[in-house]
């Protein structure tokens, strides 16, 4: 019974872990990308990485980075 006790926690921790997660993921996505539109109105990212501006490359990876830590942290709970 202990078992089975124990495994109901560990899937309520992780549900709720990653209930937290996709909402976080959400707005920072959200926030980036109003960030995006606000402040970087006239440079395309995706353009400029294939002309090879390492300053842009660097800065999406940036955003992708700032992504993995928050569905990382999500899921330390």
């Amino acid at each position: 019974m202990m078992e089975f006790d124990f495994l109901i926690a560990t899937s309520i921790n992780l549900g709720v872990n990653l209930a937290y997660t996709l909402v976080a993921l959400y707005v920072g996505i959200v926030f980036l990308s109003i960030v995006d539109k606000r402040l970087l109105k006239k440079i395309d990212l995706e353009e400029e990485i294939k002309k090879g501006n390492i300053a842009a490359s660097i800065f999406a990876s940036t955003i992708l980075l700032f992504v993995a830590l928050i569905v990382t942290f999500g899921f330390k709970g």
